[in-house]
Order: C-alpha cells, then sequence, then structure tokens
C-alpha cells in the first residue's frame, strides 16, 4: 500500500480537528466548576522556576506539549463534539482582523472567507503571550479564533494573538 500525499494530509487534517475538538471538550467537561488545588507535586522537567525550564532553571530546554501542532497551517473549519450536556459544534478561524468592536471581532482568512466573532466576559484574549483585551486588538492583526457556533452566531473562547517573528 502507498502512502501519498494526500492520505498525510488528509491524516493531518483530522488529527487537527480532532485536537481542537479535545481543546474545546475537555474544559467543559469538567465535573467540579470549582478551582482546583494548587499542583503540589512537579512533573519531570519542570524546574525550580516553572515549567518551560528544565531541571537547572535553563529556560527552553523542555518544548511546549503543542509543539507538534505548528506544522497544521489550516485556515478555519469546524468538528462536532460531545459534551455531557449534548453536542456542540466546535469552530476555528485564522486570519487577519478586518474590524473590531467592544463586542464583536471580524476575521478574514487567506481563502476570503470572513467571519463575524462575539466576544463575551469569557472570552480569553491573549496577544504576544500576554492576556490582552479586545480593546487591545486592531485591524490588520494575524490571529487564531477559537470558539463555538449556535445557528449563525459564532462565539469566541479564545482570540490568540502570536508574536511578531
Amino acid at each position: 500500500m502507498r502512502t501519498n500525499r494526500k492520505t498525510i494530509a488528509a491524516g493531518v487534517g483530522a488529527a487537527g480537528v480532532l485536537g481542537l475538538g479535545l481543546y474545546l471538550a475537555v474544559p467543559a467537561s469538567a465535573a467540579d466548576p470549582s478551582p482546583s488545588p494548587k499542583k503540589t507535586t512537579a512533573h519531570p522537567g519542570d524546574g525550580p522556576r516553572g515549567k518551560w525550564h528544565d531541571r537547572k532553571g535553563h529556560p527552553g530546554k523542555r518544548q511546549h506539549p503543542h509543539r507538534h501542532a505548528r506544522p497544521f497551517r489550516g485556515v478555519h473549519g469546524e468538528a462536532t463534539v460531545r459534551r455531557k450536556d449534548g453536542f456542540h459544534l466546535a469552530t476555528w478561524q485564522r486570519g487577519k482582523i478586518t474590524a473590531v468592536s467592544a463586542t464583536t471581532v471580524t476575521v478574514r482568512s487567506d481563502d476570503g472567507v470572513s467571519w463575524t466573532w462575539t466576544a463575551n466576559a469569557n472570552t480569553r484574549v491573549r496577544k504576544n503571550a500576554e492576556k490582552s483585551t479586545l480593546k487591545a486588538l486592531a485591524s490588520g492583526d494575524q490571529v487564531l479564533v477559537v470558539g463555538e457556533r449556535s445557528g449563525d452566531t459564532r462565539n469566541a473562547r479564545l482570540v490568540h494573538v502570536p508574536k511578531p517573528r
């Protein structure tokens, strides 16, 4: 049996959609909404300065656990995921911001698809690896938006602006 590029691309795409579904489904399926107790045991590779440092405290020796997801360069997608309260439509989009307001962000992907995302108090905004706000976003920013779709409304759970390279 021969493996061609289309087969590999389909496998990578399916793994990306599955990973996105798990990313959205696991926090929502937590049985106890109360905060979890503070971590008291260290995992192998957690250094004295916290995670992403090695045992001697050197940053960058231990790699981020999602480092394998970076080669996936999809621009937008949706996946149906099952949770305790039923089925949900997880959705994501990568592109540039074309408009931003107090409660919405409009993103246009490289293939021309433009979606408007609704933000609320639970929407997390990360800009340059730090917590941020919707007000700090600007037209032209390259973003990754992850959330859920209900009908025609896309609700953003995360808006991520990566560090410039």
